[in-house]
């Protein structure tokens, strides 16, 4: 039985990840830690992270970057593995969260959707193939009309797995309404759409002379970033110190032939 802490366990994805983990046999959450405490869990909830006494193998982090400090604190005092899902990390947190790896397992990832992660080692194939017999690179992310940065990390992270293959030679441009040329052959574009409640749609689109390949995700709910989230969590429960992302979870689970 694998024993969670929920670090941001009274938010909306904080909720969605003690549900799914409640369905498991295989897992449970321990306690929680929030700054409001206005909801009532089946586990104990703590204010104040340094309160926390009780022993867990693991924590999920969804909560606000202004508090990740004091959470990398408090997993390197306990020597406690951490998945962290918050997003809009500065550089320096994102620092210590890697000098942290040396001491215990770090899992971060831009997105914890294991079909976006997985999507990832694909168009590096892709790209691999496909870029050098001429094929234009498009990228067309949709999101909620209450977002706030554009384009996404996620349609980023795509960008950087497709031009990682391509050793970093394409550039990434966003706005051609400036521009009056055709277009560039070693370039990504990226855009994006903000409309009603679009949870996330990303394609990515290689268009060549009479044949297009897209591949696509679509997530329909917040759920698939929770169960992505636990997944997380149950692989990195146990791991030897180190700075783990999806792609090593969807390795672990293609090596056990699930």
């Amino acid at each position: 039985m694998t024993k969670i802490i929920m670090h941001g366990c009274n938010g909306r994805m904080g909720q969605m990840i003690s549900r799914i983990v409640r369905e498991r046999d295989d897992a449970e959450i321990v306690a929680g830690i929030d700054v409001a405490n206005n909801i009532s869990n089946d586990y104990p909830v703590f204010t104040d992270i340094d309160a926390c006494d009780v022993d867990a193998d693991v924590l999920i982090d969804f909560s606000t970057a202004k508090a990740v400090d004091r959470l990398l604190d408090y997993c390197e005092k306990k020597s406690l593995p951490v998945v962290l899902c918050t997003t809009g990390l500065s550089d320096e947190q994102l620092d210590r969260a890697h000098a942290l790896s040396e001491k215990i397992a770090v899992l971060k990832s831009a997105n914890m959707s294991l079909g976006i992660n997985l999507l990832q080692k694909l168009l590096k194939d892709a790209a691999s193939i496909l870029a050098p017999a001429g094929f234009d690179i498009e990228i067309v992310e949709k999101h909620h009309r209450m977002k706030l940065d554009a384009p996404s990390g996620t349609a980023l992270a795509l960008a950087d797995s497709v031009n990682e293959a391509l050793g970093n030679e394409y550039e990434y441009v966003y706005d051609r309404s400036v521009r009056r040329e055709k277009r560039p052959d070693k370039e990504i574009g990226i855009s994006a759409v903000r409309g009603g409640t679009i949870v996330g749609d990303h394609d990515v689109i290689f268009a060549g002379t009479d044949e297009v390949v897209t591949f696509s995700h679509i997530a329909y709910s917040r759920a698939v970033f929770a169960k992505g989230a636990v997944s997380a969590a149950m692989f990195l429960a146990g791991r030897k110190a180190g700075f783990y992302d999806m792609s090593d979870v969807i390795e672990d689970t293609l090596g056990k032939g699930n």
